[in-house]
């Protein structure tokens, strides 16, 4: 299967098909003719252009103010990839890697950066050989654009750097000649397109909301068991009380948990108890404030992956070159944030209900054993849970609250949104986790239920986890248990 670069919107859900199918790239007719058009008008305006121009005839940041001559340009650019590749830390997953290269071939494909075609087309066969340049988390301000990591990502058109290719590190200047590539030589503002831009940001926030969607289908799903198994009411979900406060995402999650518990035989029993728990009666309203924050962050997200993002800007058809700020962090910086806190609320919630499952509460047993005392049963995922969801609070804190500046202080004001994408990263891991602990809990708690049947919807995802879970009667080691249920929702 192939997808075509065009100037067509690009969406979340189709980026995740992409990947998933494993898609070759091919530019499109259309951003074929963008890109030579901007590459021509910049060389023909090259000739006859009579003042300093930012990138394209001077050199950057706080040095834009020191004119390159003419035979210097083409060695300004492959200068500037080089000095910016200062990444340190651990280095990117590859699968964001592989989506920082789509992104990137994407926002160059509009004809506004000036960049050759051989340029964008090298970044396709990248993508479609598999090679993907070793990158790393930290060394991005989140304006200028993402320059460390996006250096490391392009160093290897220019034959440097580092690669993963068939399961090992390769040096791009050895590797080249395997596949018949040769080095690209930049011309003129091409190591400034490739630089500025927001893909490392925006890869790590298409990935996780990738994931968020997963996960907060996950979150309605373990949390209607944990509700059945706690012997929790269906009143709270009542389609009439949304409706009076009618925020979407809780009136979609209210509507989710009705179908999901829909034939429940422990639903339906007559309750001794007058109200729930918070975490169990107000799951629509955290729930969903995470769907609509979820919904939000896609909606920018997806403006931002169809952007051009470097700069200076070229506008061909107004002879326009203008240098802007468009590789500022701020418009994703702020909801990446918010989407951090949004997963880890998951979290939060579903830590309590792991808590009220294992607390001898409405006549389940102390820690969900049958002898407690002897067994210690389920009191050390619950800690492990409370861990977890601990360090995701620590890393809510918002990274676009903070900024420093650079580039003796041209560079005075930047987002910080880099940080806030690979924290992000942290929190999707640290959800996917708790819930997956939540589910170990809700199944164990099902069981005490018994003859009562739960949903079939219910039962179903409780047969299929019992098929890679079992329950535990007596203590047992239960770290290969709480990964095989890590594994179960990442299905």
């Amino acid at each position: 299967m192939t997808h075509t670069i065009s100037s067509g919107r690009l969406t979340v859900a189709r980026v995740h098909e992409i990947i998933r199918n494993g898609e070759k790239l091919e530019l499109g007719k259309d951003a074929r003719e963008a890109i030579i058009k901007c590459r021509s008008y910049l060389d023909t305006k090259m000739e006859d252009i009579d003042h300093p121009v930012y990138g394209v005839t001077t050199g950057f940041g706080s040095l834009c103010n020191i004119t390159v001559p003419a035979e210097d340009l083409s060695r300004l650019q492959h200068n500037l990839v080089m000095s910016h590749a200062c990444g340190t830390g651990e280095k990117v997953r590859p699968e964001i890697v592989r989506l920082m290269l789509l992104l990137k071939i994407q926002s160059l494909s509009y004809g506004h950066s000036g960049v050759q075609l051989i340029t964008v087309q090298r970044l396709v066969d990248m993508f479609n050989n598999d090679v993907l340049p070793v990158v790393y988390q930290q060394g991005s301000l989140g304006a200028s654009g993402d320059l460390a990591p996006l250096a490391h990502l392009c160093l290897p058109i220019i034959g440097l750097g580092e690669v993963e290719y068939r399961g090992k590190v390769h040096e791009a200047a050895q590797l080249w000649p395997e596949l018949g590539w040769e080095p690209v030589k930049l011309q003129s503002k091409e190591g400034l397109a490739l630089l500025n831009g927001t893909q490392f940001m925006s890869a790590h926030a298409v990935w996780s909301l990738i994931q968020a969607e997963r996960l907060s289908e996950w979150a309605d799903k373990i949390g209607a068991m944990s509700l059945d198994a706690y012997d929790g009411r269906i009143e709270p979900f009542c389609p009439l009380v949304h409706l009076v406060r009618p925020h979407q995402g809780q009136i979609d999650t209210a509507a989710r948990f009705r179908e999901l518990l829909e034939g429940s035989e422990i639903i339906k029993q007559k309750k001794s108890h007058v109200q729930d728990p918070y975490s169990f009666r107000c799951i629509p309203q955290v729930h969903g404030a995470s769907k609509d924050t979820i919904r939000y962050v896609k909606s920018v997200i997806e403006t931002e992956i169809n952007s051009a993002t470097d700069n200076p800007t070229v506008f061909p058809d107004e002879d326009l070159i203008v240098s802007a700020g468009n590789f500022h962090g701020q418009p994703i910086a702020l909801p990446i944030d918010m989407l951090t806190l949004a997963l880890s609320e998951l979290a939060n919630i579903s830590e309590r209900r792991i808590y009220k499952l294992i607390a001898g509460q409405r006549g389940l047993p102390a820690f969900l054993v049958a002898k407690p005392g002897l067994n210690s049963g389920f009191m050390i995922p619950q800690y492990t849970a409370a861990s977890i969801v601990s360090q995701s609070k620590g890393l809510c804190m918002p990274a676009s609250a903070d900024s420093i500046p650079s580039s003796q202080g041209q560079e005075d004001h930047v987002s910080m949104g880099a940080n806030a994408a690979t924290k992000l990263v942290r929190v999707v891991e640290n959800t996917e986790r708790v819930l997956a602990i939540e589910l170990f809990n809700a199944a164990q708690a099902l069981e005490f239920r018994r003859p009562l049947r739960s949903s079939w919807a219910i039962e179903k995802i409780f047969a299929g986890f019992r098929k890679v879970v079992p329950f535990i009667g007596d203590d047992t080691y239960m770290h290969p248990y709480i990964e095989a249920a890590v594994r179960f929702i990442q299905k």
